[in-house]
């Protein structure tokens, strides 16, 4: 009698990924896509994207589900407390994608401070009348980096500014020396004192009940006139509405976005201001970063059906 084989929900999104992995013959993929509902069985783990909400609700479904490896560095769309009330392990994918979210932010950081997407618009539509003061940006050489966060994405921004002449400044809870010997960054204590001290702030935190809304009108008046905001991190901790107040007055130079409080949905005062730039959450974006992610999320979801530990716990 044939034994019946151990199955899995994956999101369909990540089947490019599949053949750089090895399936096990004991293992069966069911395939969801991100408009399907996840349906009930006897699934035993479950491979989401992000964008999919992992509550108790969706967890009673699976009753015999054991693990739940996240396509993500961030987890916030998963409900840890049920998931841990049901004994349900749950991952996501560091380190893997580290890099080529700091180039993005870079990115942001240089297309917001040289107003390249206002440069392209007049340049692809033949409006270009030179003149002294045609689309003056702001130099890198000698401003202030202020990073608030400087885990593993935060401190590889701030090595990158290294070479741009820019000082660096952090706000995180714990001391980084490696990070301060590397960069020359200096931590700050109060996240006040970085807003007032920065020219361009970078955030770089997990979302979380302490740091949602972080960034909300006070901490944005808080700011140096004409200064720079990036997000690569989550959109739910800035407040956006106070953000496209302070874009429109000139109170800040610009913002840099890749990230969204209610994305995939874009605020509508943020797609009309020339000042906003806005990207679709590209940060991991590479052909590298995406398949690495596949396949750590993969072995975390192998390992986790299994009972085995998993290489990146949550």
């Amino acid at each position: 009698m044939s034994r019946s084989k151990i199955r899995v929900l994956v999101a369909e999104e990540v089947r490019d990924f599949l053949p750089q992995v090895e399936v096990p013959d004991d293992v069966k993929i069911v395939w969801l896509h991100a408009s399907q509902p996840v349906p009930e069985g006897d699934y035993k783990g479950l491979l989401p994207l992000l964008s999919r909400r992992i509550d108790a609700e969706l967890l009673d479904r699976l009753p015999d589900v054991k693990v739940v490896a996240n396509y993500a560095v961030g987890y916030d769309n998963i409900d840890l407390d049920a998931a841990g009330a049901r004994g349900i392990v749950v991952s996501n994918t560091p380190d893997v994608l580290t890099e080529a979210t700091a180039d993005l932010t870079w990115a942001l950081i240089l297309a917001t401070c040289r107003r390249l997407p206002e440069a392209e618009e007049v340049a692809r539509h033949g409006r270009w009348n030179w003149q002294p003061t045609l689309l003056l940006g702001m130099e890198m050489n000698g401003r202030c980096l202020g990073l608030l966060g400087a885990g593993r994405i935060g401190q590889a921004v701030g090595r990158r500014a290294i070479p741009f002449g820019l000082d660096v400044v952090y706000w995180d809870q714990r001391p980084q020396p490696r990070f301060e010997a590397e960069a020359g960054a200096r931590r700050i204590e109060k996240l006040t004192d970085l807003l007032a001290a920065s020219d361009i702030v970078s955030i770089h935190l997990q979302l979380s009940p302490e740091t949602a809304r972080l960034i909300g009108r006070a901490e944005l008046a808080q700011m140096k006139d004409g200064a720079v905001l990036i997000n690569t991190a989550r959109g739910g901790m800035v407040d956006e509405d106070a953000l496209c107040d302070f874009l429109e007055s000139g109170k800040l130079r610009a913002a840099g976005l890749d990230v969204y409080e209610g994305e995939p949905e874009i605020r509508e005062c943020l797609k009309r201001t020339p000042n906003a730039v806005i990207l679709p959450h590209i940060g991991s974006a590479t052909e590298d970063a995406r398949r690495r992610m596949f396949e750590l999320a993969w072995s975390n979801l192998m390992r986790g059906i299994r009972g085995e530990p998993l290489l990146t716990p949550v």
